[in-house]
């Protein structure tokens, strides 16, 4: 699937080159710790529980209480795994495949 051309540009690419250079969870923790807030990194790892617990066909009210996604929330991240450019869909699968996915 191609990348939205709207998200598209040399900064994000820059970024994204910088993160491929983390070579451990150590050095994500460092790294993220200094580029985002503790609520950001929060969200975004919310975000990532409830594409595991959608695509493991949990209810919306499992996922609330669990995760404390709003349902707001929980369907934005159920229309990208349904209808996004399958990002969730392919680190949920890597997960999978390293075994590194705990539910």
């Amino acid at each position: 699937m191609p990348v939205d051309p709207r998200l598209k540009n040399k900064g994000i690419d820059e970024l994204f080159e910088a993160i491929l250079q983390l070579k451990n969870v150590e050095e994500c923790y460092r790294f993220f710790e200094d580029i985002c807030t503790v609520k950001e990194l929060k969200a975004m790892a919310q975000r990532l529980a409830v594409a595991k617990m959608l695509e493991a066909g949990a209810k919306y009210s499992d996922i609330s209480s669990q995760t404390g996604a709003s349902t707001a929330t929980i369907s934005r991240v159920k229309r990208f795994l349904d209808f996004g450019a399958d990002g969730y869909k392919l680190i949920l699968e890597r997960l999978r495949s390293e075994g590194t996915s705990q539910s």
